[in-house]
């Protein structure tokens, strides 16, 4: 029997996803607006076919441009997040050459970061706050790789390099300048989207049980997918943590900590059965002044030794 339900859910992704893709490439053609919600709708089916119960606790923006920082844990992670709302994913460039995943990406309108070119990051810096510009929610997964589900694995500050809060703030700034005042539609936020798989065919998920969703370690993708879709129905929770300006950020490690600590703390509460606490910590605006220029030579010699 588990093998005809793997047989009958594998059916149906292929039979939703194949005439679908030519359909969301035609809106990337012609309808933005439309490339960026028709992924939600379809995602949303796709966890229906699989059995992916998804609980969501908390509200993601939807009239602002959102930066979402999200623990990972499996390729599940990919459908469960895009049900909660439209968004685009930031993601490892060896992801834009795997077969087919790769084509999904791309309709999905993924960021690809190279994380072994420092000078790449400058582009994917425009890119990102770019995107954001247009009013795009972007997910990072700052964990670098998938975890085996039980814990949050240390955030990698080198990931939030790509969304840099000072560029943002710099922007926000010459904004300000010309505008009068930062607009609305100029305004970046952040929110923490904690993922933990509770439940298993309604009992609550046992650790031995939890590779069966989580996708980590030196696992290949289509033995673990298939030993999924054998599986009965999952449940995940999907906390999301309340907006905070990007550019109230002093900078990349400042986000990343608070990320972390928002992430990690909320990861114990639902593998608890406790609800999210009442608010989250405040962020303290770091003070808007203007950088200095850069002393070289000599003279940088005699102010700084």
């Amino acid at each position: 029997m588990s093998k005809l339900r793997a047989s009958c859910k594998l059916l149906c992704f292929v039979g939703l996803t194949l005439p679908l893709m030519p359909l969301q490439a035609l809106f990337l053609r012609l309808s933005p607006s439309l490339s960026r919600r028709f992924p939600q709708w379809y995602h949303r089916q796709l966890c229906r076919f699989l059995g992916i119960r998804v609980h969501i606790e908390g509200a993601a923006v939807n009239d602002k441009a959102v930066l979402i920082v999200a623990n990972h844990t499996s390729w599940l992670d990919i459908p469960v997040v895009s049900t909660v709302t439209p968004v685009s994913f930031i993601a490892k460039k060896e992801v834009g050459t795997w077969p087919f995943v790769s084509s999904l990406a791309r309709l999905q309108r993924t960021v690809f970061v190279d994380r072994e070119r420092r000078t790449s990051v400058g582009d994917t810096t425009a890119e990102i706050l770019n995107r954001l510009r247009q009013g795009d929610s972007l997910v990072l997964f700052p964990e670098g790789t998938s975890s085996d589900g039980n814990r949050v694995l240390p955030f990698k500050t080198s990931l939030f390099a790509a969304a840099k809060p000072s560029a943002l703030r710099a922007e926000n700034r010459k904004a300000a300048t010309s505008e009068g005042a930062t607009s609305a539609n100029h305004q970046v936020v952040v929110q923490t989207m904690t993922i933990v798989y509770t439940r298993l065919c309604g009992i609550p998920m046992l650790r031995s049980e939890r590779p069966i969703v989580s996708w980590y370690g030196d696992m290949d993708m289509a033995p673990h997918a298939w030993q999924f879709l054998q599986a009965g129905p999952v449940d995940v929770v999907v906390r999301i943590g309340p907006p905070v300006p990007l550019d109230a950020f002093m900078d990349r490690k400042a986000l990343a900590k608070y990320s972390e600590e928002e992430i990690r703390r909320e990861h114990t509460r639902i593998l608890r059965g406790l609800a999210p606490e009442e608010s989250a910590r405040p962020v303290q605006r770091p003070p808007e002044k203007e950088e200095e220029p850069a002393v070289e030579g000599a003279e940088a010699k005699l102010r700084y030794g």
